[in-house]
């Protein structure tokens, strides 16, 4: 069996998770060799612009892609919520694999154990819109402050720049063992996550035969029919991934429930739906839920934001 290359960000976070694709891989493939191959993206450089307000959809995985295409690698390690939904030409999502803690979760400088126990006018570190609008629709009087940087530089942050509070993925404080130092982890149906939060996926070239077999061997049904379901949510309304929009899908023996939401910047008109239905139909069901969003309201609110963002008024405070 020939030596494969795997393309990946640099970044511990992004290591760990690559890692422990090849762990899974050699799992299923004893003699399986991997070189890693540590690429920088637009998103990594960038660390000062808000998400919103880069320019193109993919700066954390694009380069990712072309390395693929290239042939300079034969798979990619991405964060499934990452990835944009338009799936580029010639490469395929092979395996969707480890979807757990899909959940935000709340670091504090102080203890507390629920938003409600922040104090009044709490200075909380977030750059994603989607919590932003969640957090300001449950407690208005937040003082929200854009936060770049990778796990690290964040939690770095949380204790050097005056910040009351942040909200990271709990997936990424897992993976990196720090989970100890979350204080609180929200419901996932209350505070509703980026849709595929906590899935890896594994990208390879759709005509690469051999990869394919190699990689498919760790596809979780599962994860990647809940996965999809959450992404298909955005497919159908066709906004960003970094709009005020989540979805959580949850499910097993053969059902599956899904929860989804769509709010204005300021939290203040916030459109939730949930549905049930068959594990086998979770595209359907994906697809249903966020059409009964946008009837709901969300058409207009999406207008709105295409209209805030071209006057570059998307703003978290």
């Amino acid at each position: 069996m020939k030596a494969l290359t795997v393309a990946t960000r640099r970044g511990e976070l992004a290591i760990a998770q690559t890692q422990m694709v090849i762990a899974a891989l050699r799992a299923r493939h004893p003699e399986l060799e991997v070189r890693i191959h540590e690429m920088t993206t637009t998103g990594d450089k960038d660390r000062r612009t808000a998400l919103w307000d880069l320019k193109d959809t993919g700066f954390f995985t694009s380069r990712l892609e072309e390395a693929l295409l290239a042939g300079e690698a034969d798979f990619a390690v991405h964060s499934l919520k990452d990835l944009p939904t338009q799936e580029r030409e010639g490469l395929a999502l092979t395996a969707i694999w480890d979807r757990r803690w899909p959940q935000d979760c709340l670091l504090a400088r102080q203890p507390v154990g629920s938003l409600d126990e922040l104090p009044d006018s709490a200075r909380v570190g977030t750059s994603s819109l989607r919590r932003a609008a969640q957090l300001r629709h449950l407690r208005p009087d937040l003082r929200l402050v854009p936060l770049r940087g990778n796990v690290q530089t964040r939690i770095r942050k949380l204790g050097t720049t005056g910040l009351d509070a942040i909200i990271l993925a709990r997936a990424g404080l897992e993976r990196l063992g720090l989970a100890e130092l979350i204080s609180f982890t929200f419901d996932p149906k209350q505070f509703i996550p980026a849709p595929a939060q906590g899935a890896l996926t594994i990208q390879t070239r759709s005509d690469d035969e051999s990869t394919v077999a190699i990689v498919r061997s760790i596809d979780d049904e599962l994860s990647r029919a809940l996965a999809l379901a959450e992404r298909q949510v955005l497919v159908t309304m066709k906004c960003g991934c970094h709009a005020p929009v989540g979805a959580y899908a949850e499910g097993g023996e053969g059902a599956m429930e899904m929860h989804a939401f769509i709010s204005d910047i300021g939290g203040r008109n916030i459109i939730r739906k949930q549905s049930r239905g068959p594990v086998s139909q979770a595209l359907e069901l994906g697809e249903r839920v966020a059409r009964e969003l946008l009837d709901a309201g969300g058409r207009e609110i999406l207008r709105e934001l295409e209209r805030e963002q071209g006057k570059g008024e998307l703003r978290t405070q």
